[in-house]
Formats: structure tokens, sequence, C-alpha cells
């Protein structure tokens, strides 16, 4: 058990380290400004979301909240409804606008990062001026959001109701029991590599530990209210930095991954 927390933990280190350095790199060339209308939709959806919740459901939980939290009621009931907000502000971004902008950003990481021939099996990439260009996909996006972890997620949210015990059984349950959450952030890259839903589940299989780790850090972050909504952005750059250095793990032992040269970030243009 604690070879397997040890391992999670220097993943988790390791790719928040890559992923706060690439972003500060993007940021810098300029490469924010192609996911900025999507941020936009983004803040736009949060706030409406968490104005009408407040408005509609917040005395009700108050109410609530006090048969099991007395006068700390309103601070819970505020907690529940931010955390509330979160989820249905995920839900709504990640199925009508975030979906597309995040597979881009994955692809223009792993691109990025050297992969540019893993990338062409799910996506047309164009090079003008020495810079890369990502085109459409010629792949269907598959669904990163999971019916049955939303399930999960709304059925043991109230749980955050019972102070401290609560909000630790809800992320116990839903990361670490639930450790499907965390393939989830690699949904895309076992879609280039052509898995099917065997080879996805002992490849998973094999870095449990990892993926429950992540899974269960990239659940604390997405239910930051507002915030959360710019952590899927961080999440999804940290997983395609995984997915970089499995192909480099994966080159040492087969010479057909087709794992290149790593290029500049302003060398990898995106546009949503």
């Amino acid at each position: 058990m604690t070879d397997l927390f040890d391992t999670s933990k220097s993943v988790l280190v390791e790719k928040f380290s890559e992923s706060t350095t690439l972003t500060r790199d993007a940021v810098a060339s300029g490469t924010w400004k192609s996911v900025a209308p999507v941020v936009v939709k983004g803040i736009a959806v949060a706030l409406g979301t968490t104005l009408a919740l407040f408005i509609f459901t917040y005395m009700p939980q108050v109410a609530i909240c006090a048969v099991f939290s007395g006068p700390f009621a309103f601070l819970i009931a505020a907690l529940l409804v931010l955390g509330e907000a979160s989820a249905i502000i995920l839900l709504i971004s990640r199925l009508f606008f975030l979906r597309q902008a995040l597979d881009e950003i994955f692809d223009a990481v792993l691109v990025q990062q050297g992969n540019e021939q893993l990338v062409l099996r799910g996506r047309e990439i164009k090079s003008s001026g020495g810079v890369k260009k990502l085109g459409k996909a010629v792949t269907k996006p598959l669904s990163r959001f999971s019916k049955e972890g939303l399930l999960r997620y709304i059925i043991t949210f109230p749980l955050n109701s019972i102070p401290v015990i609560g909000t630790i059984l809800f992320f116990l349950y839903n990361g670490i029991l639930g450790v499907k959450a965390g393939p989830t952030f690699h949904i895309r890259y076992f879609q280039l590599k052509g898995f099917d839903s065997l080879n996805r589940r002992s490849f998973c299989e094999k870095r449990r530990g990892a993926y429950t780790a992540f899974g269960a850090t990239a659940l604390a972050l997405n239910v930051l209210p507002f915030v959360g909504l710019a952590f899927s952005f961080t999440t999804t750059v940290g997983a395609a930095l995984w997915a970089s250095q499995l192909e480099k793990d994966a080159g040492g032992r087969n010479n057909h991954s087709g794992t290149g040269q790593r290029l500049p970030e302003d060398e990898v243009q995106v546009e949503l």
C-alpha cells in the first residue's frame, strides 16, 4: 500500500510540475488566446448557474443542513450550492462546448512533445512556416463524461453536509473507490492508440495506483467553484504530458511509437 501511494504521489508531483511549466509557456507565447472564447462561455455559464442556484435552492438547503450541522448550516449550505453549481457547470460545458477544446489541447500537447505520428491517426496536422497547426479531427470525439460517475457524484454529494467526515467520505468514494475516474482523462489517448475495451482495461489495471491518484486529484480541483473550469484545461495538459511519457517509455521497447523531437510551445497552434 505504501508503494502504491508513493508511486501515485510521484506521478502527481511530476505531472503537476510539467503542466505548470507548459501552461506558463503557453501564456507567454500567446497560445492562451485560442482558448479565450471557451473560457468566456464557461464564465458566463458559471455565473448564471451559480446565481440561479443561490436564488432558488440556498434557503431550502439551509433548512435541511440545520438538522445535521446546527449553527454551521448557512456555511454548509453555501458550500453545497457551490459544489452543485460546479457539477452542473462541468456537465453543461463538457456536453456543449468544452469537449472539442479539451481534445484539441490534448492533441496539441502531444504534437508539441514530439508525438505527431500518433496524433495523425485522429487529426489532420498542417505545417506552415515552421509552425504545426492542428486541423480537423478525422475521428469522432469520444465522451470524457461518465454517466455512472455523474450519478455517483450527485448521489454522494449530500455527504458534504456532514462537517469534515462527510467531505472526506465524499472524496474517498468518488476519487479512490471510484477508480474509473482517472482513465477518462486518457480517453483521447486510447482512441489514438486504437485500444478496444479489453486493451484499455488491461492498460489501466497495470497503472491502477497512478490513475486513482490522478482521478482523485482532478475531482478535487474540478469541484472548486469557478476555477474548476480552468483546472479542466490544466488537468488535460497534465494527462497529455503523462501520455507522452508513456509513449517515450514504450519507445524504449518499440521503435515504431512515433515519438519524435519535442517542439517549442509557439510552434504548435490551436484554433477553437
